[in-house]
């Protein structure tokens, strides 16, 4: 059994059954946090909510806050602060490798370079595409070295998908120090969620005052410029005006769920053209988004950069098809053009509309997209990222053994 420690910034309500599932199946697993905000009510900027997850965070496996220096255990997350005692730590708990989720935290470049003066192989992972190296010039430059230097000291890179393994590549990460660790959800829990939700759907869209019959497109994520709802709604309101003359019948529905800053001016604007065919649900914690996600006929992400979007992978376990932008960085493992959705390029409203347009005038087609979905994401599940990371760590260990 490997003894491995885990080094992130924060407990994350998506990685938590993972973490329970590796330290259940032949891996000794430690975390190590920086933060413990989000075990508490806090306040996120871009949801502009205060709000506590309500799913559990840190059960079914052993983990730890780290002290900060000079302040101890702080609860906000000060990415500029280093953290104390994680090289005796590291050194006391015999692990054969640390595990590391980013590099954005100093605490993170901390464990970094603690792990490799102590001897330990380091594993990576993080959600970086080509698409985020947006800098250009002599920073942008700087950046690629200063990243090249610190991947030198990481034995195994944890790809998260084809794009995020291009990153790796382009910076110069040979083959044989890259893993494949989809970025999976809690792919049983979603599924027994929606199904318990599908019992009571007409319910649910009596409760939002939905009529009957009516398709319903979604979006559900932070209302901030790069997820661009403002594209969504350009898009249906560009459907709506053509609907009548194409189609017969009334329009969808568009329902938008979370918040943020950019609320307001959507609400506005969406009032004064479309009335209430658009509905603002608010921010809806994890638990309630499974009964949203089986509402839906469809579901929209249309960010300008995404670096992954498990939201993605959320919906497609609720039997749903997907649109994406190309921008999405699980666009290429999870959407594949119809067959169980659609990818259209970033910020092109008219293709947004004509694709939801004849999306819509379908409704056994995205039926059958849905269940395609389903087939496509049963496939990328913790137990490929179980498999993966445990192949790295035969891999890294068996080399360090080599070596020592």
């Amino acid at each position: 059994m490997f003894r491995l420690a885990y080094i992130v910034t924060h407990p994350i309500q998506y990685q938590a059954p993972l973490l329970r599932l590796l330290a259940r199946n032949g891996i000794a697993l430690k975390v190590f946090f920086l933060s413990d905000f989000s075990l508490h009510e806090h306040y996120e900027h871009d949801f502009s909510q205060t709000f506590k997850w309500d799913v559990p965070l840190t059960d079914g496996y052993a983990w730890e806050i780290l002290p900060r220096w000079g302040i101890g255990a702080s609860t906000p997350l000060h990415p500029h602060w280093p953290v104390q005692g994680l090289k005796h730590r590291l050194r006391d708990g015999c692990f054969d490798a640390v595990w590391i989720h980013g590099w954005g935290h100093v605490g993170l470049r901390q464990a970094v370079r603690a792990a490799h003066a102590l001897g330990l192989p380091v594993l990576l992972r993080g959600d970086s595409t080509p698409g985020s190296r947006i800098i250009r010039g002599l920073r942008g430059r700087l950046g690629d070295v200063w990243r090249r230097r610190l991947f030198e000291h990481v034995a195994g890179f944890l790809c998260i998908g084809s794009l995020n393994r291009q990153f790796y590549r382009q910076l110069g990460a040979q083959d044989d120090r890259l893993f494949y660790m989809p970025y999976a959800v809690d792919n049983d829990g979603f599924q027994q969620s929606c199904r318990k939700a599908r019992e009571y759907r007409e319910k649910f869209r009596a409760e939002l005052r939905l009529a009957r019959g009516r398709a319903v497109v979604l979006f559900a994520a932070r209302f901030i410029p790069i997820k661009a709802p403002q594209d969504l709604l350009n898009a249906y309101l560009d459907l709506r005006q053509h609907w009548k003359t194409r189609n017969s019948g009334t329009p969808p529905y568009l329902l938008f769920v979370g918040d943020g800053p950019l609320r307001s001016e959507l609400e506005n604007r969406s009032k004064e053209l479309a009335g209430d065919d658009v509905r603002f649900l608010g921010f809806r914690n994890q638990s309630e988004l499974p009964a949203l996600y089986d509402l839906c006929d469809v579901f929209v992400l249309p960010s300008h950069y995404e670096p992954w979007g498990l939201v993605v992978n959320e919906v497609m376990n609720a039997v749903k098809p997907v649109i994406v932008s190309d921008r999405v960085g699980a666009a290429p493992d999870l959407v594949r053009s119809g067959a169980n959705g659609w990818v259209y390029p970033h910020g092109d409203i008219k293709a947004l509309s004509n694709i939801l347009y004849n999306a819509l005038k379908s409704p056994a087609a995205l039926k059958e997209m849905g269940r395609n979905s389903l087939r496509i994401i049963e496939r990328w599940n913790f137990e490929a990222d179980r498999k993966g990371l445990l192949q790295a760590l035969d891999s890294v260990c068996d080399k360090r053994a080599a070596t020592s």
